[in-house]
């Protein structure tokens, strides 16, 4: 099936209490249950599955506008677009025109403070998602399972299988936490609720992922053979290639062998190119063949304000009213590109790339003023139209899943490992891999293939841009290359100036918001805040 029901599982999300610690996770629906009431059979372990995915997708248990997190309104919690703002917002990819909306002036601009509602609701909704994922582990020992009765060979096989993935899950919180704000506090399964984790630091994270991780895989499903919508080894191999690819930043220590090692393990998984780009991006992009893993999007059965909800609205044109186009009414203009993103697609070599959906019209390429939404150029590559033509049912939530990890990083990651020096990878196969998305992009012509000369770590830099913009990559990409702080490399609006100034190091880690760090006295302010 499409989707797994995210919803039932919220029903016992909102029930825990002071999860976060420093937001009280509350609910006054009737339909919420106790543990010992949701776990007394195994389909109620289901639904607790259900919930923890569910908070990667949903912010409450009402409707898009609801949210559990107490004191914090969903559409600065929602954990899909909050990555989304914080990893492209924030770069040359993407301006938000409406800055009177909380939190996205200071990130539009690079000037953000610890008092930004988004960066809360980032670090609240993470926590949570550690919080709940702590909660099911606890609910779903041997010994838990014994004293309710739950002894059948094939649910407790069952559930054990949930409670590695849930482990999975846990680790994508903490690495998410890692790569945006730098530490967190470090909590279990075996601390009891309210409990105020110490702070733990960038190698401390990095090495529980890894270990975690590392210890989980050979339980996981194999690659594609899970239900659509829940994890298996290649999605716990890729937040192990992320964490490789970028430890130099993380931890000081270099690791692309073991990220080509992880690249290697999900290629060989049975994942293939979509011959069609743009169907990754489409209403039926469950079926792509392409897709490790995604947040799940249902215009009618999950409604919320998540990134592909945002994108497709927002992508419509001030001037075009293009929403028809993709199946959705808009909202005005809310989004459009900054210059050097267009330029990344300069040349003719990209005449025929199907990547390239920019729209210019009668438009200015410079955004001179950021509440002008006819200035600058416009994107087309998400829609709410599946790739036989049919539209979402809802014209404001869209059917779009939002992908956060695909085939196509896979290969580019390998192939920037290879350019870095790892030696179980091989300049020959990085080049395939390149030319493969490459000519999938000119829909099978090898016109636009490159050279061996052409592979250096700048061309990875733009080509990553060009793969995969707007899918929360862009960010860590910048700060790994060493283009985001300082000055070498501005973009629009960059720093708060026009044309993009210089900005500071301490940038490179968002500030742990005033509300979290209010809550627990473990936690200190990153450097620079």
């Amino acid at each position: 099936m499409k989707k797994i029901n995210l919803l039932l599982g919220l029903i016992f999300l909102a029930g825990l209490q002071s999860c976060t610690k420093d937001m009280d996770v509350v609910s006054e629906d009737p339909r919420v249950l106790s543990p010992d009431v949701l776990y007394s059979t195994p389909g109620g372990y289901k639904q607790g599955l259900a919930g923890v995915y569910g908070n990667l997708s949903l912010t409450g248990t009402g409707d898009a506008g609801s949210s559990f997190l107490q004191g914090i309104d969903a559409g600065t919690s929602q954990f899909g677009r909050c990555l989304w703002y914080l990893q492209d917002l924030t770069t040359d990819e993407v301006i938000w025109s409406y800055e009177n909306d909380e939190g996205t002036k200071e990130l539009n601009r690079n000037i953000w403070t610890a008092s930004n509602p988004i960066l809360l609701g980032m670090f609240s909704r993470t926590m949570a998602e550690v919080a709940i994922a702590n909660e099911f582990l606890r609910q779903s020992t041997p010994e838990k399972l014994s004293a309710r009765g739950i002894t059948n060979p094939t649910d407790v096989a069952n559930i054990q299988d949930y409670r590695n993935e849930v482990r999975v899950l846990r680790s994508y919180a903490y690495y998410n936490l890692m790569d945006l704000f730098g530490k967190a506090p470090f909590i279990t399964e075996n601390d009891p609720l309210n409990f105020a984790g110490p702070e733990y630091n960038r190698q401390q994270l990095f090495d529980f992922i890894e270990s975690e991780l590392t210890t989980v895989i050979p339980n996981l499903k194999a690659p594609r053979t899970n239900e659509y919508g829940r994890l298996d080894q290649a999605v716990a191999r890729m937040i192990l290639a992320k964490i490789y690819l970028n430890a130099e930043v993380y931890t000081g220590t270099a690791k692309y062998n073991e990220c080509v090692t992880q690249c290697n393990a999900i290629i060989a998984g049975g994942y293939t190119l979509n011959s069609n780009y743009l169907n990754n991006f489409k209403a039926d992009n469950h079926t792509s063949s392409e897709m490790i893993f995604t947040l799940q999007s249902d215009g009618v059965a999950t409604q919320n304000y998540g990134p592909t909800t945002v994108m497709v609205n927002g992508q419509v044109g001030s001037l075009e009213g293009n929403g028809s186009s993709f199946g959705v009414g808009g909202w005005g203009g809310a989004l459009r590109l900054r210059k050097q993103f267009v330029q990344k697609f300069d040349g003719s070599q990209f005449d025929n790339d199907v990547r390239k959906t920019i729209i210019s019209g009668a438009r200015s390429i410079e955004i001179t003023d950021v509440a002008n939404r006819d200035q600058g150029y416009i994107l087309a590559k998400y829609s709410n139209i599946s790739s036989t033509g049919v539209a979402g049912p809802s014209t404001t939530f869209v059917n779009t899943d939002f992908p956060l990890f695909r085939l196509a990083d896979v290969y580019l990651m390998y192939a920037e490992c290879s350019l870095r020096g790892a030696s179980t990878a091989t300049s020959t196969q990085a080049l395939t891999y390149v030319n493969a998305l490459r000519e999938r992009a000119n829909n099978g012509s090898t016109a636009a293939n490159i050279s061996a000369s052409d592979l250096t770590l700048n061309f990875i830099l733009d080509e990553r841009a060009r793969e995969l913009h707007w899918e929360s990559h862009r960010r860590q990409d910048l700060i790994r290359f060493g283009r985001y702080t300082g000055g070498s490399y501005n973009w629009a609006w960059k720093g708060n100036g026009v044309n993009g100034i210089a900005i500071s190091n301490n940038l490179k880690v968002y500030p742990i918001p005033s509300g979290s760090l209010s809550a627990n006295p473990n936690l200190t302010q990153n450097q620079g805040y």
